[in-house]
């Protein structure tokens, strides 16, 4: 008997998609920190970054800054509880440094960026991201 998928999964991921685009931190980076959940979309010509940070006091552990062509997030969160005196046995929750950094377009400057911060959600706004990136036909002459 031999082994016949009737379906597989697609050899391409969303989530692998916008690491190799945006560039993923070193695995020296990944090891020692978080890794906070990211989504990327478009609004208009503007690009949308969310930032999953519940728990992060964003006045004083998180920058955001445009730096050599790329937005560049960094941050950490601290563990600011004690185990002694909440008794804590089990913890998912990971704490520590984080950096994520994402390839800008060349003619976005750090004035085209802003950011917010509400509900655990960092949302930074790169606006014009978008302008100009539709695709364009070239022409193909025989000979």
């Amino acid at each position: 008997m031999s082994n016949v998928a009737l379906w597989t999964r697609p050899a391409w991921n969303t989530d692998r998609f916008v690491r190799d685009f945006f560039g993923p931190a070193t695995a020296t980076e990944w090891a020692k920190g978080i890794n906070p959940a990211v989504e990327v979309t478009k609004d208009g010509d503007d690009a949308v970054v969310r930032v999953d940070l519940p728990g992060v006091d964003v006045d004083k552990d998180v920058n955001v800054e445009v730096d050599k062509g790329r937005l560049v997030i960094r941050g950490e969160r601290r563990d600011q509880r004690s185990e002694e005196a909440e008794g804590r046995k089990i913890s998912e929750v990971r704490y520590g440094a984080f950096h994520r950094s994402f390839a800008l377009p060349a003619h976005v400057t750090g004035e085209a960026v802003s950011a917010s911060y509400d509900a655990g959600v960092l949302t930074v706004r790169v606006a014009g991201a978008h302008r100009g990136a539709e695709a364009h036909r070239v022409a193909i002459e025989s000979k």
